[in-house]
């Protein structure tokens, strides 16, 4: 008897659930790391980055994951979730690229002039990074669907730009440098037309 081969039978459609994986991956870090937070008073608040001070380089990697309280992580759970996960599935490679350079120059530029005394912490400069990354996308590969998919990204989340004006007490640098950070990846990636395939 010859045996039938499951994946003859099998559909075969896009796969929605594993390219979100790496996404829900890094959330899951951040609450896990808030909850253990909570417990220890905000102790590891302090490990973020501290501008112009040797040992506040390391904060580059680790304020992503630390957040000042659940509000703050809340609020950026989502569009996290949703600009992420557009990327992803997209192309979990291109995911992994925005989110490495957008760490490395909103950290580096949040390092450089943020003021002195200070801690920065949170994912709003990757969320940041992962909005223009879409809205600017488009532009550099001269491609309609990333440009109606920019135009709709714009129409969610425009409003989220006026964060990269000053304001108290909010990391604007953070905000501007990861901004900075998406739209180096976009043209990194797309202006010279080399990613046509799907990257995973």
């Amino acid at each position: 008897m010859t045996p039938v081969a499951d994946d003859l039978e099998r559909p075969k459609g896009i796969d929605l659930v594993m390219p979100l994986v790496p996404v829900c991956v890094l959330v899951a870090i951040m609450w896990v790391e808030e909850i253990v937070d909570t417990g220890l008073g905000g102790d590891l608040d302090q490990y973020g980055i501290v501008p112009r001070q040797a040992d506040g380089l390391d904060g580059i990697l680790w304020a992503p994951f630390l957040h000042a309280g659940f509000g703050h992580l809340i609020a950026n759970t989502l569009p996290f979730l949703v600009l992420g996960g557009a990327i992803a599935l997209g192309s979990v490679r291109r995911f992994a690229y925005v989110t490495v350079i957008t760490m490395a120059v909103c950290g580096i530029g949040t390092w450089l002039t943020g003021p002195p005394h200070s801690v920065h912490i949170g994912a709003s400069g990757l969320v940041f990074g992962y909005l223009t990354y879409l809205l600017s996308r488009g532009v550099f590969a001269r491609h309609l669907g990333y440009l109606l998919g920019g135009v709709l990204v714009l129409f969610l989340y425009g409003g989220a730009l006026w964060g990269l004006l000053p304001s108290p007490g909010v990391s604007w640098q953070g905000h501007l440098f990861g901004a900075l950070g998406g739209i180096l990846s976009a043209w990194l990636l797309h202006a010279r037309g080399e990613d046509d395939d799907d990257g995973r």
